[in-house]
């Protein structure tokens, strides 16, 4: 892993992305931590021409984006569109909102309406990709949804943005996942997993948990990752989302990149 191929999700800065100028202070200071290029999710309204000013200013690259599942299933040519203007190849499906994970019907068409969303963007040269949490390690019929979902789509149209944090959390291993999409894992979520005073899994910042990051790096480059994506939900250092970027950035930058 090389350090431009880290990326920060900004879902992590969500509370201070609420105004293009807000965005643009934030923006800055995610440079400032280390990082060169930013998956773009949690922002208040900007037009892409105004985004890409800021983001070309301060040296950044748009990774990959999350967008809305409803948009992505019913509405994926708006999806090309952004992409485009945003120079990105790849965005994700970001949650199944609405998808009743007990009915094995309601799966097998989300994975079908994943796949025909897929296709469209393929056919503009673009990357559909699923992330995931640790709902899809629910088993319907002894077989696990994110199983499911991969085996019932086509790699061509649907590919992977594993989260090790959630993979963890439901019971999974991320190295095995890794392996298991190799060839279509061209995203990585790197959140770490820890123990809080209560004994609850908690998100806590790259290299203060319990996951093996060595381990998960290589089996991603051997999947052909492209993209490692820090992302922190909550529980920052100080309360603080840039301190917690920050301190993921450096633990990456002195024990994982090249």
């Amino acid at each position: 892993m090389r350090a431009d191929q880290v990326a920060a999700q900004l879902y992590t800065i969500r509370d201070y992305l609420k105004t293009p100028s807000d965005i643009a202070v934030s923006l800055k200071k995610v440079r400032e931590c280390g990082y060169q290029a930013v998956q773009v999710s949690g922002m208040g309204p900007i037009e892409e021409r105004e985004l890409m000013k800021i983001l070309n200013g301060e040296g950044l690259v748009c990774c990959a984006t999350h967008e809305s599942g409803d948009t992505i299933l019913n509405n994926p040519e708006k999806i090309v569109e952004r992409l485009h203007k945003l120079g990105c190849a790849y965005t994700a499906y970001p949650y199944p909102s609405g998808i009743d994970f007990s009915n094995p019907a309601a799966v097998h068409d989300l994975a079908k309406r994943l796949n025909n969303a897929g296709k469209t963007l393929a056919a503009a040269g673009m990357v559909l990709t699923y992330h995931n949490h640790n709902i899809e390690f629910r088993h319907i019929d002894g077989k696990a949804v994110l199983d499911i979902i991969y085996d019932e789509t086509d790699k061509r149209y649907l590919q992977g943005e594993i989260d090790t944090y959630w993979v963890q959390a439901g019971g999974a291993c991320p190295v095995e996942w890794c392996r298991k999409l190799a060839g279509r894992l061209p995203l990585l979520h790197m959140k770490d997993y820890g123990v809080n005073s209560q004994s609850q899994g908690v998100m806590t910042e790259i290299g203060s948990g319990n996951i093996n990051w060595r381990t998960i790096v290589d089996a991603a480059e051997q999947a052909g990752c492209t993209w490692f994506i820090v992302e922190q939900d909550s529980n920052w250092i100080n309360n603080d989302p840039f301190e917690a970027l920050k301190k993921s950035y450096e633990f990456i930058r002195g024990n994982l990149c090249s």
